[in-house]
């Protein structure tokens, strides 16, 4: 498969043993990220922001422009993978955890998968302001198949 490229979103509300509080463990995570073969063409600030559901902890989020040969089903598995390295998620959904990446949209389109589960565009995108305020930082023009909405189009929507 030629590269394509994908739009994740990073986030990160507690702190790793070596890497540090979680604005460091998403800077460490795209370190990462570059070492296990994907490119990172651009990556947008840092945020902070408050956590949805059950966890009182905030969170730094970012988002990241990777570029691959991996389809999306591999670069899932991959991204799991590069969680783990990080630690693993304890508890219930929702809660604290050191590394978060998903896959929000991909430059072929949208895109689902059963085994594992993944849709494409992410499902929450539009009703996320910390996943659209990074997004729209690095990928303003680039389109929501669903909606036919540009990321800019949509934060400006929900007043961002």
């Amino acid at each position: 498969m030629p590269d394509t490229r994908f739009l994740i979103a990073l986030g990160s509300n507690q702190r790793h043993v070596r890497h540090g509080p979680p604005r460091a463990v998403l800077n460490a995570a795209l370190t990462k990220l570059a070492q296990q073969g994907l490119t990172v063409l651009k990556y947008s600030s840092t945020i902070a922001s408050r956590p949805v559901g059950p966890s009182s902890r905030a969170y730094a989020n970012a988002a990241a422009i990777i570029e691959t040969g991996l389809d999306p089903v591999d670069l899932l598995n991959l991204l799991k993978t590069i969680e783990s390295h990080f630690g693993a998620r304890r508890g219930q959904a929702w809660s604290r955890r050191v590394l978060d990446l998903d896959i929000i949209l991909w430059s072929e389109g949208p895109f689902s998968s059963a085994d594992p589960e993944l849709t494409i565009p992410h499902p929450l995108l539009r009703e996320r302001p910390f996943v659209l305020r990074p997004s729209v930082e690095i990928a303003p023009d680039w389109r929501d198949p669903v909606t036919g909405l540009t990321i800019a189009q949509i934060a400006s929507r929900q007043g961002l």
